[in-house]
């Protein structure tokens, strides 16, 4: 879309309605399964019409990645340092597990990006990320050293975290034909409270 005028209220409709159309399409077929004209048909709109707003395929994965990556690090953010060690942590699970609720399609992108090798947003992942997640370590190991909560290698507490939250989304098919009429997000926060409570509990 041409960069030299501000959108109408049109454009803007159509680019929030093609990148929601490409957000079903990529999380349910991956980078390489999506088509255009996938995108296309699910926004409503030509392909033509399309493309006068995102030139290509890549141009709508890395705008929705580009977004979704910014979501994804909010609840790690909010992890103070200097608010009541179990209370934070606790919080950041529960932010966690309300994301795979609320995000299950981004979750699903995120996944398939990080699956594939992660190539449009692999610096992403060793800068900004890493960079926040290095943070909250020294946040945590603070923490342990302190006594206020139990040791454990604060990385892999991390990644526990990411794997334990992000499954409800990325594996919703599995879980739900497991669980059968029960809402797993009506059982889970108790779960994880427990979890990670009689986990960190010094």
């Amino acid at each position: 879309m041409p960069a030299d005028r501000s959108p109408t209220r049109i454009q803007k409709k159509n680019r929030a309605a093609i990148l929601e159309a490409a957000l079903d399409v990529f999380s349910a077929h991956g980078f390489r399964g999506a088509t255009v004209d996938q995108i296309a048909s699910e926004a409503g709109l030509s392909k033509p019409n399309l493309l006068y707003y995102f030139p290509s395929k890549e141009a709508m994965h890395n705008a929705l990645l580009e977004q979704l990556l910014d979501t994804w690090l909010d609840p790690l953010r909010e992890l103070q340092a200097e608010g009541d060690p179990l209370q934070e942590l606790m919080g950041y699970v529960q932010r966690k597990l309300q994301m795979s609720r609320d995000y299950p399609r981004e979750s699903r992108l995120f996944a398939n990006e990080i699956v594939q090798g992660a190539p449009r947003i692999h610096a992403a992942l060793t800068q900004e990320l890493k960079s926040l997640v290095d943070e909250k370590v020294s946040v945590l190991q603070d923490w342990m050293d302190q006594g206020r909560i139990a040791p454990v290698h604060p990385y892999h507490l991390i990644f526990s975290i990411w794997s334990l939250t992000q499954h409800y989304a990325d594996f919703d098919v599995q879980v739900r034909a497991v669980l059968g009429d029960e809402d797993p997000f009506a059982t889970a926060p108790d779960f994880m409270e427990t979890l990670y409570r009689r986990l960190l509990t010094p």
